[in-house]
């Protein structure tokens, strides 16, 4: 019954999102998030006067073209911003972006399973994020709880917002594979691959720092580097040269951010 309302909840969202979005508008950014983007979000505070204003442009479109709702929680401003800034960091090396595979996304309390339920007593809600499939298409699912300790580590390289983000990435395609050919070109596909399933070799062999979900298949590999590459640039460098160069020229990465 618990699956069926909030079934009937996510569709009605998915056609009050679809119906909305052609018909806002974008708002000026809000002066005082500047302070609020640069005490919570590392990648943000490392930019340049100019790419800031640039990064908070970019927010401030992204909520034209993506509704964000909630379930059982009221969404707070902090909740807004990081999920904004969560969606361009991956994209900022890019001059326009548009996530055409996502028009809504839902803030849950916390970990949910695979059939969207978050009942506290529910023992198999494990889940922090995920990009919807199916009736679901379109929708991204995120735990707040998830989303607020993404940005209070910045050591962690763990980072569950991007994470999903990326996955819409790697979808652009059709298929989440880890695979990102729209964005690397077909001549980085073979080296990319060779490399991938040369670390995730070595993440299985507990010979590598990159988590160990990255071992899990080539879709989790890419979001999963992806995410170390974003939250400890300079560390994924030194531990992973080649991984690196390869990223850096998949998400065309600000020098001034390197």
């Amino acid at each position: 019954m618990v699956y069926i309302i909030i079934f009937i909840g996510l569709v009605a969202f998915a056609v009050y999102a679809f119906t909305k979005t052609a018909q806002k508008k974008q708002e000026a950014f809000p002066k005082h998030w500047h302070k609020i983007l640069t005490e919570n979000v590392l990648f943000y505070s490392k930019l340049s006067k100019k790419n800031q204003k640039i990064f908070q442009n970019r927010m401030m479109l992204f909520f034209t073209e993506v509704t964000i709702d909630s379930v059982k929680i009221e969404i707070e401003e902090l909740d807004r911003i990081l999920i904004a800034a969560s969606a361009i960091i991956p994209v900022f090396g890019f001059k326009e972006w548009h996530y055409k595979n996502l028009s809504g996304i839902i803030l849950y309390p916390d970990t949910f399973d695979e059939d969207l339920q978050f009942d506290e007593k529910n023992k198999s809600r494990k889940i922090l994020g995920m990009v919807g499939t199916g009736r679901f298409e379109k929708q991204m699912i995120l735990s707040r709880k998830a989303l607020r300790q993404s940005f209070l580590n910045d050591t962690d390289k763990h980072n569950t917002p991007v994470h999903e983000f990326v996955h819409l990435l790697d979808k652009m395609d059709g298929q989440t594979d880890g695979i990102p050919e729209q964005l690397l070109g077909k001549d980085y596909i073979k080296p990319w691959l060779e490399l991938m399933h040369q670390e995730m070799e070595a993440i299985n062999n507990n010979e590598s720092d990159i988590r160990k979900y990255g071992g899990t298949s080539q879709a989790e590999f890419f979001a999963v580097a992806s995410e170390y590459f974003f939250e400890r640039p300079k560390l994924f460098k030194q531990k992973h040269p080649e991984l690196f160069k390869m990223l850096s020229l998949c998400f065309q990465k600000p020098k001034s951010n390197s």
